[in-house]
């Protein structure tokens, strides 16, 4: 198995603001399929790094704009379905006048070369969020990130509910589980979970 890291730059832009954004874009897999997680900003950039896979899916964290803005074009190119939580769809909406091909599930199974991630849907962030949890990682789009929870100062947010989707699926996993974030650098469950009371008490 592979993993293929593209960074690209565009903005993020929710409750009448726009913020300059950085994100990561994850393709895992091997030599023969892949699947990418998060279509954001740079389409042509993110097909290079499928390069001549098959691509079985492309796998949306959440809806934010930032994170499906290329999806449609990424799909043209790659030749894949873009799937999302329906959870979601009040996000996705805002960017895409067209439906996802289809919905993630808690608990589904998605298979790739001779890997596997589990879909769990961890609310919080925004309604309809989900990380794939691998075997030695998690890719946990804007739900955790190294030093914290996802911002949930915005609409279609809340911050009970992300510490709660943490707690109950993140934290359950081993301590060396690498988390492969939305945004900036990864981490370890293990590096984050001694600050969870910290969360807590910071309260928002």
């Amino acid at each position: 198995m592979r993993l293929d890291h593209v960074v690209t730059s565009g903005t993020f832009s929710l409750d009448g603001g726009t913020w300059d954004v950085d994100n990561n874009v994850w393709v895992y897999g091997d030599d023969n399929e892949c699947v990418v997680i998060d279509a954001a900003h740079d389409a042509a950039a993110i097909a290079a790094a499928v390069g001549g896979r098959s691509c079985k899916a492309i796998l949306c964290t959440h809806g934010h704009d930032d994170h499906v803005n290329v999806a449609w074009e990424l799909a043209a190119l790659v030749d894949a379905p873009v799937l999302l939580h329906p959870a979601d769809r009040v996000l996705w909406d805002m960017t895409h006048d067209k439906a996802p091909s289809g919905d993630l599930t808690d608990g589904e199974v998605i298979t790739v070369g001779s890997a596997a991630l589990r879909v769990r849907h961890t609310p919080g962030h925004a309604p309809g969020a989900v990380c794939f949890v691998g075997d030695g990682l998690v890719f946990s789009g804007d739900t955790l990130f190294s030093g914290g929870p996802g911002a949930t100062g915005r609409s279609f947010s809340d911050f009970p509910t992300i510490l709660d989707s943490i707690r109950e699926t993140l934290l359950a996993l081993p301590g060396d589980t690498v988390v492969h974030t939305g945004h900036g650098d990864d981490t370890t469950i293990g590096a984050e979970a001694p600050s969870y009371d910290d969360w807590v008490a910071r309260g928002h």
